[in-house]
């Protein structure tokens, strides 16, 4: 998933993916221990898509911290 496509998304849906993204991280670690990896490179891909998705969250939550403070 790239960053143009979670810009495009609600916090809503961004928290639900991030669920998504945390549960499948721990059943590929999971796998990782157990020796049952598919493709080890799912492990990878996995916990950079939610970092990008924590960043996307971040970042929206800072900016709508901003529009609602006053500058004197």
């Amino acid at each position: 998933m790239q960053a143009k496509e979670l810009i495009e998304l609600a916090i809503d849906e961004l928290t639900v993916k991030e669920r998504e993204l945390r549960d499948e991280l721990c059943r590929l670690r999971l796998r990782k221990g157990t020796s049952q990896t598919e493709n080890p490179m799912k492990l990878r891909h996995a916990r950079k898509d939610l970092a990008r998705v924590l960043t996307v969250i971040r970042a929206r939550r800072e900016t709508d911290g901003k529009k609602g403070a006053v500058r004197s």
